[in-house]
C-alpha cells in the first residue's frame, strides 16, 4: 500500500473549477432535502452530496456551501434531517435549492412535515428520512461537511427516487 499523507488543506488548484463542475454535472446524485430548525427558524437545502459513513454507529454526512451564511443554523442547532426525495418532490427540490426564490415558509409549505427525536423537520412522505444529531463539522475549501449520528429513521411510501444528472432532475 502506498504511503499517503493526509493534509488539512488541498494542494493549489490543479483543475479549473468550471471544468470540474461540468464533469460533476455528469455524476448522477440522489436528491436530498437537508433540514434543520432552531428557535422557530427552519432551514431547508437541496443537496446531492450526502452519503452513509457507517452503520455502527449509524452515521451520515452531507455537504453544504460554506459561502451561504444562512447555513450556519445547521451548526447552531446541532441537529439535522437528511430526507431522501421521491420523483414527485421535484417542486420541493427546486424550491429548497432556491431556484424559485420563494420565502422560507413558502418552501416548507410545499410539503407535509413532522419531527422525530431531534426536532429537525422530517418530510412526511420522504422515501426515507434520517434524523441526526450533529457530531462533527469539517470545513473543506468551498464547503462544510456535516457528520450526523442517526438517532431515528422514518420510512415513507415506496416510490421512484429523484436524481440529479446533467443539471436536471430525473426519476429512477
Amino acid at each position: 500500500m502506498p504511503n499517503v499523507t493526509i493534509s488539512e488543506k488541498p494542494e493549489p488548484r490543479l483543475v479549473d473549477p468550471a471544468l470540474y463542475r461540468n464533469g460533476m454535472a455528469r455524476y448522477a446524485g440522489h436528491v436530498q432535502a437537508l433540514t434543520t430548525e432552531w428557535e422557530g427558524i427552519r432551514r431547508g437545502v437541496t443537496v446531492t452530496a450526502a452519503c452513509s459513513v457507517s452503520d455502527d454507529p449509524a452515521t451520515v454526512l452531507a455537504c453544504l456551501n460554506a459561502s451561504n451564511e444562512a447555513n450556519a443554523i445547521f451548526e447552531t442547532s446541532g441537529r439535522f434531517a437528511l430526507n431522501t426525495l421521491a420523483a414527485h418532490h421535484q417542486a420541493l427540490a427546486r424550491a429548497l435549492a432556491g431556484f424559485d426564490r420563494l420565502p422560507v415558509e413558502d418552501r416548507f409549505a410545499l410539503a407535509e412535515w413532522t419531527t422525530l427525536a431531534t426536532g429537525a423537520p422530517i418530510l412526511a412522505d420522504a422515501l426515507v428520512a434520517f434524523d441526526c444529531r450533529l457530531i462533527d463539522i469539517r470545513r473543506m475549501s468551498t464547503h462544510i461537511v456535516l457528520f450526523g449520528q442517526v438517532v431515528d429513521l422514518h420510512f415513507g411510501p415506496d416510490d421512484q427516487a429523484l436524481v440529479y444528472l446533467d443539471r436536471a432532475f430525473h426519476a429512477l
